[in-house]
């Protein structure tokens, strides 16, 4: 059976809410940070672990009776209005409802259980539960319930855009205990004040689990200090300290110990609900969160067992609702972006051929942070993949020389830090080839802005450090973002770089000239183009190709025009397509 997934809703919405910048807002101005990550989120787990036995649970009272009777100052620091007794900010707190009607659209049941919180849901379904359980959370308490004789993992956050997988194995090497149970002991020892829990003065986490490691368990530890042993970690002091808290040490054990018998009301054999395309459109709508429920459906429709069958989508028109039968792989347009009223781009007379449009196959982003502008000098320092589902490869290369101030400023690394963390130029450049390669083999369309430049810059990488590689031949499908912009709205005054580009199709640019997020910001971008070009959006992979490189040759061709007549005579500007 495929493994179920255990969402810790309440933390994730937590992350995404401090994590994602609260200017990704709704039709009336409402922050959706919060959502969006979570969709996301979800997504990318369905397509990791290719399942969409997914579950969300929820906290139906953060700060339970029972837990509060044992110690009253559990998460008491927290309450942010005494007399709702509630943490939750209210620009969070709106989010809410938008979120539970997209999980609930997208067939994720929701699960919270009166006088609980999501910790006590998770640790019933992994108790119940007869195939793998995966707990998707950055709590570590949640590590509590990690046991051999258990199919149970915690993947837990980690810097950009990682996640890692702890195991009932790896909490030896990683905590320095054997399972869940001593975990929760070695987290009573060093508590936790953020929830209130205070722990042992003094007893941080390595003196914990050396004290366990030598001791056992918190019962013989504390025997020890009241017989008075001086060794294995136990000081006077310290063992002084663990008699006078021995009372409060027990009862945050109470505290964070998670109940397994909650009456969840989930069939969980039957998990998941049934996947509603037109209700996750509406959910959608108006809320900016189209690149994320699209997200979802994407990930949903390639997992689901009916991917293949057809769906009925609605497509609004400004006379009437037309009903429109595509296959069900086919993820619809939930909240297109604002479109203007550019000229469509001229397209050749030929029939279209029968092959599927470019959008249809994956798209992944791809960027390239370098030394210089010249792209037969420039030398790779950073890179980026980034795929449709968000998930992001990314690369910090040694480019062999000094890295000028000029580009420094640009992206922030200096020569130090590349020598110091970054792997050898060869080394990149062969990963990245392999990258290109293996995206050629599948027919997947890469994708950037002005990704001419960066294609260039590989093909002088490559022949630098691994001339016996054909750069050519293995480059796959291409999409530049910043000619197909040209060719829908070739009037539009103004630059065209990535964030400008990013403005006029409101798609988030989180943080101009990191390679992954300019990767992301272009995938984006290349979809906005997509439902902004009827004419484009129908093309092949092979006529998307084709068609650039006239566009291309085309553009570059009026841009020489234009600066021979106005400022130099002798300029030359190159046409050639996907590589100068």
């Amino acid at each position: 059976m495929k493994p179920l997934v255990l969402l810790d809703t309440p933390a994730l919405y937590y992350r995404a809410f401090y994590s994602v910048p609260d200017s990704i807002v709704n039709d009336d101005g409402q922050p959706v940070n919060a959502v969006r990550g979570v969709l996301d989120t979800v997504a990318q787990m369905i397509r990791r672990f290719e399942t969409d036995r997914v579950v969300a649970t929820m906290d139906a009272d953060w700060r339970p009776a029972f837990r509060t009777a044992i110690m009253p100052e559990y998460k008491a620091a927290r309450v942010k209005d005494e007399e709702a007794g509630t943490e939750i900010p209210p620009e969070l707190a709106a989010q809410l409802p938008i979120l539970n009607r997209a999980l609930t659209a997208a067939g994720i049941p929701i699960a919270e259980v009166e006088g609980t919180e999501a910790d006590d849901v998770i640790a019933t379904m992994a108790a119940e539960s007869r195939s793998p359980v995966v707990i998707v959370s950055p709590d570590r308490d949640l590590l509590a319930l990690l046991d051999s004789n258990t199919e149970v993992s915690v993947l837990r956050p980690r810097k950009g855009g990682e996640w890692e997988a702890v195991t009932q194995a790896d909490l030896p090497a990683a905590y320095g205990v054997p399972d869940g149970r001593r975990y929760r002991e070695l987290a009573a020892l060093r508590g936790d004040p953020s929830d209130g829990l205070p722990g042992a003065p003094g007893i941080g986490e390595k003196t914990a689990a050396t004290l366990l490691e030598n001791f056992g368990s918190l019962d013989s530890i504390i025997t020890a200090a009241k017989a008075g042993v001086k060794t294995g970690g136990l000081s006077p002091k310290r063992a002084a300290t663990i008699i006078e808290v021995e009372d409060i040490l027990y009862k945050t054990l109470e505290v964070m110990r998670c109940l397994t018998d909650v009456d969840h009301g989930i069939d969980l054999e039957s998990v998941p609900n049934a996947f509603d395309r037109v209700a996750l459109a509406q959910a959608a709508e108006g809320q900016n969160i189209r690149r994320s429920a699209d997200n979802l459906a994407s990930a949903l429709e390639t997992i689901s067992s009916v991917a293949s069958s057809a769906s009925v989508i609605v497509v609004e028109t400004q006379d009437a609702v037309a009903h429109t039968s595509v296959p069900s792989a086919t993820v619809p347009c939930l909240d297109a972006p604002p479109t203007t009223s550019a000229p469509a781009p001229t397209m050749t007379e030929e029939p279209i051929s029968a092959a599927p449009p470019w959008v249809q196959s994956r798209l992944v982003g791809f960027d390239l942070e370098t030394t210089g502008v010249d792209p037969a000098s420039a030398r790779i320092v950073t890179a980026a993949f980034v795929d449709s589902a968000a998930e992001v490869r990314t690369w910090l290369s040694d480019p062999g020389i000094e890295i000028p101030e000029s580009a420094r400023a640009v992206h922030g690394i200096t020569t130090e830090f590349a020598q110091a963390n970054g792997a050898p130029a060869q080394q990149t450049v062969t990963e990245l080839c392999e990258v290109f390669s293996a995206l050629r083999d599948e027919g997947a369309v890469v994708v950037g802005h002005n990704v001419v430049y960066d294609l260039s810059v590989m093909a002088a990488e490559v022949a630098r450090h691994r001339p016996d590689i054909d750069f050519a031949a293995i480059i796959p499908t291409i999409v530049d973002t910043f000619v197909l912009d040209k060719q829908i709205d070739p009037y539009r005054k103004g630059k065209r770089t990535l964030i400008e580009t990013a403005k006029i199709y409101r798609v988030d640019l989180l943080d101009a000239h990191d390679a992954a997020a300019d990767a992301l910001a272009a995938l984006d971008i290349s979809r906005a183009l997509a439902e902004k070009s009827t004419e484009i959006a129908v093309l092949s992979n092979a006529e998307i190709m084709a068609a650039q490189a006239d566009w291309k040759r085309s553009q570059a061709a009026g841009l020489q025009a234009w600066l021979r007549k106005k400022s130099n005579a002798e300029a030359v500007v190159d046409g050639s397509w996907p590589m100068a």
